[in-house]
């Protein structure tokens, strides 16, 4: 069973907005727009497979909007390349983390022995709590 091949993104469904980072950067961070907010709609991406697109929805992750659109920002180093370059690597791993189906649970049961030794510890710590009680500490 061969692994399917990577999945690539058009450039015309990425949007990028380059805006003011904050944090430091000296006199540059008033002046350049260094950090970038990179947009990808996965509710209407004609390349995302089906079950791709279905797995990223369904994932609990605040930067996917209700929309269905993966919002990025990307301000932690100081060039608007290094950002867009990062913001991109991100959207990437996002991707790649969707592409595979999780392994079914197989849900499974305690052996005997494992069952003997709860109940033997259980029995234990009952036999050590009881001697606790009744006696006089004075």
């Amino acid at each position: 069973m061969s692994t399917p091949a990577a999945i690539r993104i058009p450039e015309d469904e990425i949007v990028e907005r380059f805006v003011r980072a904050s944090g430091p950067g000296g006199q540059n961070v008033n002046k350049v727009a260094t950090a970038v907010e990179l947009r990808f709609d996965i509710a209407s991406s004609p390349t995302l497979p089906d079950a791709v697109r279905a797995r990223l929805l369904a994932k609990r992750d605040r930067r996917v909007t209700e929309e269905g659109v993966l919002v990025l920002n990307a301000q932690r180093f100081r060039t608007q390349e290094r950002n867009r370059q990062d913001a991109r690597e991100r959207l990437a791993a996002f991707i790649e983390s969707g592409r595979h189906a999780p392994k079914p649970r197989v849900a499974t049961k305690p052996s005997r022995a494992a069952k003997a030794r709860r109940l033997d510890a259980k029995r234990e710590r009952s036999t050590i709590k009881r001697g606790r009680t009744g006696r006089d500490w004075d």
